[in-house]
């Protein structure tokens, strides 16, 4: 259980960019857009050379609940979003990448649910989005997600994701450059918590081509360095744990 020092009610938005030009600003607006209004959006930017700080920096301007950090370079989602984390005020902790919306109603859900069953961690459905923002795919989740269970699967979105850190306690992300969301859950889970799947499509993921998360073979690579390396599996219950996590992975883009 951790300390329960952080504001109560606040939701610690906690989005990493690097050049997002393109789509951040339908990223911010939905968080400005969202019912619950009791947020702080911490924008770390992580080396963009593009016009991502000029457009956070405005936005900033407009809303004082905006927080515009820089990293010193371009060190991966995992070092901004620890460093945003760090700077988070709130008794809850979401997270939205700068290419990702969130629907309006996103926090204001998630929040009485946590509320009302006393958890922890929640996830939700999403659905995935082309570049041009047309509806593809909702991924469907089940009702609950153990250590056991997200070993061979790859089912919790990081967009959906909030955290009550009066029941989780901090958080930090290994510094991995892909990954390090599912790391994370199961560091969370090996604890003994369960991640709660709620139905509702609350997010949408972007499916931008040239992406880390696009090229399949790279992330399967990741999964395996994962693996073997931050969640220390031997090398026999690495490649049964890839196998169950492979044939999810295929479910859920198929079914």
């Amino acid at each position: 259980m951790g300390e329960k020092r952080w504001i109560d009610g606040r939701v610690s938005v906690i989005m990493p960019c690097y050049n997002g030009e393109t789509h951040i600003h339908e990223a911010m607006e939905s968080v400005m857009a969202q019912t619950y209004q009791n947020w702080e959006l911490i924008i770390v930017d992580d080396g963009s050379t593009d016009a991502s700080r000029q457009i956070v920096a405005e936005y900033a301007r407009r809303d004082t609940r905006i927080v515009a950090l820089e990293s010193a370079g371009n060190e991966g989602a995992a070092v901004a979003r620890n460093k945003g984390m760090a700077m988070a005020s709130g008794r809850y902790i979401a997270f939205l990448d700068s290419d990702d919306f969130w629907a309006t109603n996103k926090l204001q859900k998630q929040v009485e649910y946590m509320r009302k069953l006393d958890v922890g961690f929640t996830f939700t459905a999403y659905q995935s989005v082309d570049e041009w923002g047309n509806l593809k795919k909702i991924i469907r989740v089940p009702e609950t997600m153990t250590y056991q269970k997200l070993l061979r699967n790859t089912i919790i979105g990081c967009l959906t994701v909030m955290l009550d850190r009066n029941i989780v306690g901090e958080v930090r992300m290994p510094k991995l450059r892909s990954r390090q969301d599912t790391a994370t859950w199961l560091g969370i889970l090996k604890k003994g918590h369960v991640a709660y799947g709620m139905p509702n499509v609350l997010a949408y993921y972007r499916v931008v081509s040239g992406s880390l998360s696009s090229n399949k073979w790279k992330m399967v690579h990741a999964n395996w360095r994962m693996y073997r390396e931050e969640v220390g599996l031997p090398a026999w219950r690495a490649s049964y744990c890839m196998v169950g996590y492979m044939a999810n992975a295929v479910k859920k883009r198929i079914f």
